[in-house]
């Protein structure tokens, strides 16, 4: 648990890094979406908390409602913490045409994960594992629809997926971690 002064260090810490990324990013084009990534990208288990979004509005002079809607429309930036690992699965049409609705269903199982009532038939998706290994999320499309159903494993794009290939992805991922 942190104490008063050691939340005060870590939220030190944080702002020292963010005026850093903002300082080197200042005045070039899509510098706002540069800066929260690399703020993302520092930020254990790869998110974006209220406190940094509000600390870089201050700091850049972006109104707060801006910087929460480049956060919400864009896929890549993340308002919970991430698991260790992502697995995103497209549902765009021609890869759920090819099965895409089944590995997310099975992967959904596999994992324990469980949606909310009104996120159970959703197509737009995020769930971690308790331990936070893992992060299922849905997009709507990746661009890939010759390679369907489509699949991304920490970043890397699995085209002609099926129950079969993904479980061997899934586990390469567990077993990569452990070596």
């Amino acid at each position: 648990m942190l104490t008063t002064t050691g939340r005060a260090a870590q939220d030190a810490g944080e702002h020292a890094f963010i005026d850093e990324v903002i300082a080197r990013r200042a005045g070039r084009p899509g510098a706002l979406l540069g800066i929260l990534e690399d703020v993302q990208e520092h930020t254990p288990h790869k998110y974006l908390c209220s406190d940094d979004l509000r600390y870089i509005a201050a700091r850049t002079g972006t109104p707060l409602s801006q910087i929460f809607s480049v956060v919400a429309f864009y896929a890549l930036f993340n308002r919970e913490p991430q698991g260790e690992h992502t697995i995103a699965i497209c549902r765009g049409t021609a890869c759920h045409t090819r099965g895409s609705r089944n590995l997310l269903e099975k992967l959904r199982l596999d994992f324990g994960l469980t949606a909310d009532a009104d996120g159970a038939q959703a197509d737009k998706l995020t769930l971690t594992t308790r331990d936070r290994k893992f992060t299922l999320r849905t997009v709507a499309c990746f661009g890939q629809c010759a390679l369907a159903p489509v699949v991304e494993l920490d970043h890397r794009i699995c085209g002609h997926m099926n129950e079969q290939a993904l479980a061997r992805e899934v586990k390469a991922l567990v077993e990569e971690k452990r070596s």
